[in-house]
């Protein structure tokens, strides 16, 4: 156990002295291939700044508009024969469109719920186990230009629903 807790402190300072090794044993400027990803990171930043902050934007209206309390209702009267739990709808909708949204609403179901609880823990397995859907399709897709998604959206969508229903499944076992 002392070996892992060593890894997991020195992986990181491990992989940069091993990249710096590499490039200066090919004989590579280390410092100013630093820089020009740094430059590339910064642009990259600028150009899909608009797309986070309509995002962000977009979730703070669902929430202080009801509308997310809305449309939960209605989606938990057609998920009540399954026996999905409808306190994790929200969250569920909230998580395509943002992490940092959807860990909110974790905390609300923690306070509410405690994190020892059915709900607490189905909501961490659901928050690990999906991903921010139009988030990562509109940041990722815009910053290299794809403009035919194909089928990444009803794939992801699936991947998604998927991790939603073993988190769900999971947490009654545990």
């Amino acid at each position: 156990m002392s070996f892992v807790l060593f890894l997991s402190q020195a992986i990181v300072p491990i992989l940069i002295f091993y990249i710096v090794a590499t490039a200066l044993m090919r004989k590579k400027n280390v410092y100013d291939e630093f820089l020009t990803g740094a430059k590339s990171g910064i642009r990259t930043v600028v150009e899909i700044m608009p797309t986070l902050i309509g995002l962000m934007v977009a979730v703070g209206v669902l929430r202080a508009s009801g509308f997310l309390e809305m449309f939960t209702g209605m989606l938990g009267k057609c998920l009540s024969f399954c026996k999905f739990p409808t306190e994790l709808l929200p969250l569920c909708i909230v998580k395509l469109f943002s992490s940092s949204g959807a860990t909110g609403l974790l905390l609300d179901l923690y306070k509410e719920y405690g994190t020892d609880s059915y709900i607490g823990f189905a909501a961490s397995l659901l928050l690990s186990s999906t991903e921010t859907i139009f988030y990562t399709m509109s940041v990722y897709f815009m910053s290299v230009h794809i403009k035919k998604t194909r089928y990444t959206l009803a794939g992801a969508l699936f991947a998604t629903l998927a991790g939603i229903a073993a988190s769900v499944w999971i947490a009654t076992f545990l």
